[in-house]
């Protein structure tokens, strides 16, 4: 059934009256490759049109005849999202933007770069290593993930612990509203409290204000790996406050936790001699600062291992090498594949205070006992971010059911902590129907309101987020 007011073939013609033939796509089989994102369990539509957008003046172009047509728009870059924030609708019209991908300034001196929407996460940070600069942001999917798609869920990363989200490092914005007009938003200085701070509105809002067509981001210089070190706990609450002393020391950069499921899941998929007896494994790493020599790196690897020793690690290593550091590193990056490897997966992606760690941990084991599924937690546990996921056969109706329960037990102890449903992941579908519950009744009608300003129509990838 479509959602559009108007018939889908005057949809069509007028779309191939006024965009160039190779961008758009029309071919079912096409269209059905752009239709979903990686939330497996979330519904996916068939769209009208994929419109493979290649310039500001494509999108501005398909917004002004989506707005006429009273027509649908989901906008989409990789793919590589969790929440199903960029599935098509029924009727609509996915709005492409993978094929705007090129880095069109990089200026030394202001430690900017601007760049198209397509532009992948780890293509802009090989561009700036070039210059001794980095972009810091680093969500696992950095390789194939655009920023476009990071700027939109507020990415996050193992990085967060020390710098923070994708939003934390953008400057400026360049943006399409519904109706095809092009806004600036934010600014290239340091500092900016001119008016409302819109450049924070369009960031993290999944597609439903604007196209957002330019991203203006700061870089940093790059600072050497330190040290990376590897714990083992033979009790899961033990990690968890560990975890707390190694963030409080605020020397650390990378801070991530895999429990026993996700161990043995990675061991089996990597060979890695990892310990599949311990209850969880800690990693972390600690960058160079400036000044610091190899004694400083030592003290700082010194000083966490004694942290996890103190807290009954049953093995701690550490290592100032630093490809030494990405082999170590490298089974907290295979850790979502591994699981793949199980079966189907329903990924959370829930945050609470550091301090709380331990008491979310320990929740989610007892969940996945209560509801016989597999629950494999891992994440930036730096900054409270966990990503506990489900995996479960999913032509067995029961285990589809209680990985379903699993998954909403997962959402309501965390905002019992008082945490949040999503820390980097969005809202999108998966997670609409937890919002209100979170942040009340009128903030979400207020939501409502500044999408209203931003989207009158509401043809701006509705039903999702709020």
């Amino acid at each position: 059934m479509s959602s559009t007011s108007m018939a889908e073939p005057e949809i069509l013609d007028r779309l191939r009256a006024v965009l160039p033939p190779a961008e758009l796509v029309t071919d079912p089989d096409v269209m059905a490759s752009y239709s979903r994102d990686h939330a497996a369990v979330c519904a996916a539509g068939q769209p009208v049109a994929v419109v493979l957008a290649r310039s500001v003046e494509t999108v501005a172009t398909t917004l002004r005849l989506a707005s006429a047509t009273r027509t649908p728009v989901v906008t989409r870059g990789a793919g590589t999202g969790l929440s199903g924030g960029a599935n098509a609708l029924n009727g609509g019209i996915v709005l492409s933007l993978a094929k705007m991908n090129a880095i069109t300034a990089l200026d030394v001196d202001a430690r900017l770069a601007t760049v198209e929407p397509g532009v992948l996460n780890a293509t802009l940070d090989a561009a700036a290593r070039e210059h001794g600069l980095r972009y810091a942001p680093d969500p696992a999917s950095r390789d194939i993930s655009t920023i476009g798609g990071n700027v939109a869920t507020n990415a996050g990363g193992a990085c967060c612990v020390k710098y923070g989200v994708t939003g934390d490092h953008v400057a400026a914005l360049t943006a399409v509203l519904a109706d095809g007009t092009t806004i600036h938003t934010g600014s290239r200085t340091v500092k900016n409290v001119a008016g409302l701070d819109l450049n924070r509105l369009l960031i993290g809002s999944e597609g439903t204000l604007a196209v957002i067509v330019g991203v203006t981001v700061r870089l940093l210089p790059v600072r050497p790996i330190a040290g990376t070190m590897v714990a083992f706990f033979d009790d899961l609450r033990a990690a968890g406050r560990a975890i707390v002393d190694l963030q409080a020391a605020g020397s650390l950069s990378t801070l991530e936790v895999m429990d026993r499921t996700t161990v043995r899941a990675v061991e089996a998929m990597k060979h890695m001699d990892l310990d599949t007896d311990a209850a969880a494994m800690l990693l972390a790493q600690a960058e160079m600062g400036p000044g610091a020599d190899d004694g400083t790196a030592t003290a700082v690897m010194v000083a966490a291992e004694k942290t996890c020793t103190g807290h009954g690690a049953s093995f701690v290593a550490s290592t100032t090498d630093e490809d030494e550091g990405r082999m170590f590193m490298a089974a907290r990056t295979a850790a979502l594949p591994a699981l793949e490897q199980l079966g189907a997966w329903l990924l959370d992606d829930v945050a609470v205070g550091v301090h709380q760690i331990p008491d979310l941990l320990a929740r989610c084991a007892e969940i996945a006992e209560e509801r016989g599924v597999t629950v494999a937690s891992f994440g930036h546990a730096g900054d409270g971010n966990l990503h506990p996921t489900i995996v479960y056969d999913p032509a067995d109706l029961s285990q589809r059911d209680a990985a379903t329960e699993a998954f909403d037990d997962v959402l309501h102890a965390a905002l019992a902590m008082g945490g949040t449903l999503t820390g980097e992941h969005g809202i999108g579908q998966l997670k609409q129907s937890y919002l209100e519950g979170m942040v009340g009744e009128r903030e979400v009608s207020l939501m409502r309101g500044v999408k209203a300003a931003f989207d009158p129509l509401g043809i701006l990838n509705p039903g999702r987020g709020f």
